[in-house]
């Protein structure tokens, strides 16, 4: 009677570590996979390649104005901006001429400085002036840059600033004007009606922007210190047609919509300028 051995059976190895043996199989593609390798699932375990291909196939989840979840909950654009703007202030004040050469003043813009149009929504004068309106931005900031994204939070912020600036250019003559007081009052404007589209209650929003609009008419009278009712305007109107696009744009088409409605806005802004230039350059005689 002749004795016959056993085939010989090659144990399994990880496929990624070849040199791991092992008798664990992914649930997805039936390879064998290491401790290293497995990633639990609903059933069984998965190999890492499965586990990012599913991933890959998953679409975002993404909120009534389009942002996805972020990552993180720091609000980074915020922080950024008040950075930008308090970095601004130290070097207004180590460069003596930089308030001269990058705040709103029509007559420059006329003659072709278009730039000061936004550089002077990132300069101020003197502490008291960025002190409120980064205290605002601080406040206001994070909640909306949550809700809208930070794409969007970046557009409706420098859309608010250029609103500002295009009314104080239409609607004033000699004035040397800076601040982020239009950029923090659309952000007013858009709390407010991203709030009205999330059907909370406003009414503290609105208290908010009456009493700055009161501040802004009022502090005047009683003091020599001019504030810029056209920017504070300007930028709360523009905050709230912008957020008004990223609040109420359809949801088949969102993006398109949303994208859209700020390029119409700042073409608009683009007309009024060019309009409101020829009007100066004929009046100093440069047309």
């Amino acid at each position: 009677m002749s004795y016959q051995p056993a085939p010989y059976q090659q144990v399994p190895t990880c496929y990624r570590h070849p040199d791991r043996q092992t008798y664990v199989r992914c649930a997805r593609c039936n390879r064998f996979i290491c401790p290293e390798c497995m990633r639990s699932a609903a059933v069984g375990h998965q190999c890492a390649d499965c586990v990012g291909e599913a991933a890959r196939s998953v679409r975002p989840v993404t909120n009534a104005f389009g942002a996805q979840r972020p990552k993180s909950m720091t609000p980074l654009v915020t922080y950024v901006l008040i950075g930008v703007n308090l970095l601004m202030l130290v070097l207004q004040m180590a460069l003596p001429g930089l308030d001269r050469a990058l705040a709103l003043w029509p007559p420059a813009v006329a003659d072709g400085e278009m730039y000061r149009l936004l550089t002077s929504a990132f300069l101020h004068f003197g502490l008291t002036h960025i002190a409120f309106n980064m205290l605002a931005l601080y406040f206001v900031g994070p909640p909306l840059e949550l809700a809208l994204g930070r794409v969007r939070f970046i557009a409706l912020y420098l859309l608010s600033a250029l609103g500002g600036s295009v009314l104080v250019y239409l609607l004033t003559f000699n004035a040397l004007t800076a601040g982020a007081s239009g950029a923090v009052f659309g952000l007013f404007g858009a709390t407010f009606v991203v709030g009205k589209r999330l059907n909370m209650d406003v009414r503290s929003v609105a208290m908010i922007i009456g009493l700055n609009l009161v501040f802004t008419f009022v502090y005047p009278l009683f003091t020599s210190q001019n504030i810029s009712w056209q920017g504070h305007i300007g930028g709360l109107v523009t905050g709230a047609v912008v957020a008004a696009a990223f609040a109420y744009a359809p949801r088949q088409q969102r993006t398109l919509v949303q994208a859209g409605a700020a390029v119409a806005l700042l073409v608009v802004f683009v007309g009024l300028v060019v309009w409101r230039t020829a009007e100066l350059r004929a009046l100093f005689g440069l047309a």
